[in-house]
């Protein structure tokens, strides 16, 4: 049934401090790191809320796991769990298991890897909605088949893309530098942690707004909004040979924040899964950010096709969000990612990408280097982190360049990949009348919309109405002596690798089967 609209919100909560707050949730730790309202909305008003916060983060060994309370004029209008994703390019995920070569699968791996956070190459970070315990969010992409061409039998050439690309990238940029950019960084635009593209985004429907996507934005209007799908996008959907990616995540703790993902493409026989867990601390004037305990990483699995039986396990390394006091934030990444193949028989190869300390003066450089080598599962080359410990003749290929750049492999040297001219791809999300109360998106509509229309203490106000009935929840389990249980994921993710439910596999078999053009098509046959 598809769930009833919430235009509006009405405040029926009683009021809580922010001091007191966390009496009312036991499980917080302790009271939360709050910043007052300036009602100075202005650029200059944000950088001195931010500074604020910052000086109040000063000495908190996690920041991750603290409640933090931030007026809504500092959060960018999407919710958590949209926001933070691993798919910004669903064709090179399509397109781990293309090639019959184990090396050639594991620079497949590689390329997705590194645009696996392609919005913070193309954008700024953000800060997001805090997620709710039993929020979920579920999108998908159907990637055209045709997305990727290969121009060689092997990696020996470069990938050529036709979809979702970077118009702001001059042609040039397209061929074989490694040469760090240099960082577009607006000052003081990005004070309200937003990721936006440089270039001026086109005017989409309200089905778009709010994509992970610097070349995306929903227009502001003070009409309802109605989010239904654009024609071209059924269109696309529809007309031409695709393959669909699904994608699931649900709020699966909420002291501290966790949260169980899956996705797949069932006909390419390729998924993945994982637990998204971060843990934050104030270092100097960097915020540092890495995997919590229970964020063991990615695990890519192959179930059919060359690499049957094959799990790809990709390590999360740390990254640094830099520029706090100026308001002009961007992120550089240090020490390293472990790619370790996991299988059936036979010989096994693990990646080993290094991330390159930047300077203390001067401008940031992103560069990293590589190797790909051979490896015995449970011996101490699965300990290696650095490129120097792997003996010379265990190494397969090396790679090197600049993660927002050119990466090149070699036996010789050959293009990797080349992040210049791809573009982050938009999720697909159905309409929000089709949405369940507790979907990312129709939950946290009211904020949205007024977060966009820049009536800020209005989203305030909704922002703290959503939290309060979330506290008010909470006691009531307590009451009743009644454990969260998830609806989509097991509730057990010790191995970091989550289990789908029988009501998670239902979710995926319908977003399979999903189609807008034919939703459209019902709709104007019953007006």
């Amino acid at each position: 049934m598809p769930a009833t609209a919430q235009n509006n919100v009405q405040d029926t909560t009683p009021k809580v401090s922010e001091d007191t707050a966390h009496l009312d949730d036991p499980e917080a730790p302790g009271a939360p790191i709050s910043v007052p309202d300036s009602n100075d909305h202005g650029e200059g008003g944000k950088l001195k809320m931010i500074i604020q916060l910052v000086k109040r983060s000063l000495g908190v060994k996690d920041l991750a796991a603290m409640r933090i309370s931030l007026p809504a004029s500092l959060l960018e209008p999407m919710p958590n769990l949209e926001y933070w994703g691993y798919l910004d390019r669903p064709d090179l995920f399509l397109a781990i298991n293309d090639r019959e070569d184990p090396l050639e699968r594991m620079l497949s791996v590689l390329r997705f890897a590194f645009s696996k956070d392609l919005k913070f190459v193309k954008g700024k970070v953000c800060k997001a909605y805090n997620s709710v315990l039993g929020e979920h969010f579920r999108a998908y992409f159907d990637v055209p088949s045709n997305a990727i061409a290969y121009k060689s039998k092997d990696s020996s050439e470069a990938l050529e893309f036709s979809w979702h690309l970077d118009e702001n990238e001059e042609e040039a940029s397209h061929l074989t530098s490694i040469t760090a950019p240099t960082i577009r960084v607006k000052s003081p635009s990005s004070a309200s942690l937003s990721v936006k593209s440089v270039k001026e985004p086109p005017m989409l429907s309200d089905h778009h707004y709010a994509e992970s996507s610097p070349n995306l934005q929903r227009p502001v209007s003070t009409h309802e909004s109605s989010y239904a799908p654009s024609t071209i996008e059924a269109e696309e959907s529809t007309s031409a040979p695709h393959s669909r990616v699904l994608f699931l995540t649900e709020q699966v703790c909420h002291h501290p924040p966790i949260s169980s993902f899956h996705f797949e493409c069932s006909e390419k026989g390729v998924e993945g899964c994982g637990v998204d867990q971060i843990a934050a601390r104030i270092t100097g004037t960097t915020l540092k950010v890495g995997p919590g305990s229970q964020n063991k990483g990615i695990f890519l699995k192959i179930t059919k096709g060359h690499g049957t039986g094959e799990t790809y396990w990709i390590t999360h390394p740390t990254a640094c969000v830099n520029g706090i006091l100026r308001g002009s934030f961007y992120a550089t990444i240090t020490e390293s990612t472990m790619i370790t193949c996991i299988g059936p028989a036979g010989e096994k190869l693990r990646a080993i990408i290094e991330y390159k300390d930047e300077p203390w003066l001067g401008a940031p450089r992103f560069l990293l280097e590589g190797v790909i080598y051979k490896y015995t599962e449970g011996s101490e080359q699965e300990s290696w982190n650095k490129v120097k410990q792997v003996p010379k003749d265990l190494v397969v290929a090396t790679f090197e360049g600049c993660w927002r750049k050119v990466i090149t492999w070699k036996k010789t040297s050959y293009p990797l990949l080349d992040m210049s001219p791809l573009a982050v791809v938009p999720k697909q999300v159905r309409p929000l009348d089709e949405q369940l109360p507790n979907e990312s998106r129709k939950l946290w509509e009211g904020v949205t919309s007024n977060l966009l229309k820049k009536e800020w203490s209005e989203a305030t106000r909704i922002k703290q109405v959503i939290e309060q009935k979330q506290r008010d929840i909470a006691a009531e389990r307590r009451r009743k002596n009644q454990p969260f249980v998830p609806v989509y994921f097991e509730s057990d993710i010790s191995s970091g690798a989550p289990t789908l439910t029988d009501e998670g596999r239902k979710v995926m078999e319908d977003m399979a089967r999903y189609s807008p053009a034919a939703r459209m098509s019902n709709a104007a046959i019953g007006s």
